[in-house]
C-alpha cells in the first residue's frame, strides 16, 4: 500500500467559512473577537488549568501535521482531518482565551517581549555560526 501524501487541505484553512469581520485584525480585535464568541456561543471561558491542557492539546496536533508535511512521519489515515493553518488557528484561540481570562494585553506583550529580543539577542543570532552554514 503506497503511503498517505499530504494534500493541500492540510495546508490552508480556506475550506472554513468565516466569520463576518474585516479581513485583516489587529491583535486588540482579535481578543475582543475572541471574547465575544466566548461570551456568546462558549457560555464562559475554561479554566486556566482547563485551558492550558488545551493548548498542549493544539500544539500536539500541529506537531502531528508538521511531522508528516515536514518530518519523515507517514499519513495515516486518521490524519486527513488535521490541517496546519486550522491546528495554528486552534492554538492561537486557546492562547488568546488564557490571555483574555489573565488580563494579558497579547499587544503590550508581544511588544515588549520583541524590544527584550531585539536589545538581548542584537547580534547573538548573525554571529552563530551554526545558522550561517549553506544549506
Amino acid at each position: 500500500m503506497e503511503p498517505l501524501q499530504p494534500h493541500n487541505e492540510h495546508l490552508d484553512a480556506s475550506n472554513a467559512t468565516p466569520l463576518e469581520g474585516p479581513a485583516t485584525l489587529t491583535v486588540s480585535e482579535l481578543q475582543k473577537q475572541v471574547d465575544d464568541w466566548i461570551q456568546t456561543r462558549g457560555v464562559r471561558y475554561f479554566s486556566e488549568l482547563t485551558n492550558l491542557a488545551q493548548l498542549v492539546e493544539e500544539v500536539g496536533e500541529l506537531s502531528r501535521v508538521i511531522s508528516r508535511t515536514y518530518g519523515e512521519q507517514s499519513w495515516k489515515e486518521s490524519d486527513r482531518a488535521y490541517n496546519l493553518a486550522d491546528e495554528m488557528a486552534d492554538i492561537l484561540f486557546v492562547l488568546v482565551c488564557l490571555a483574555n481570562q489573565t488580563g494579558v494585553d497579547l499587544t503590550s506583550a508581544i511588544q515588549a517581549n520583541l524590544a527584550k529580543k531585539t536589545q538581548r539577542d542584537s547580534s547573538r543570532h548573525i554571529a552563530n555560526p551554526k545558522l550561517n552554514k549553506p544549506q
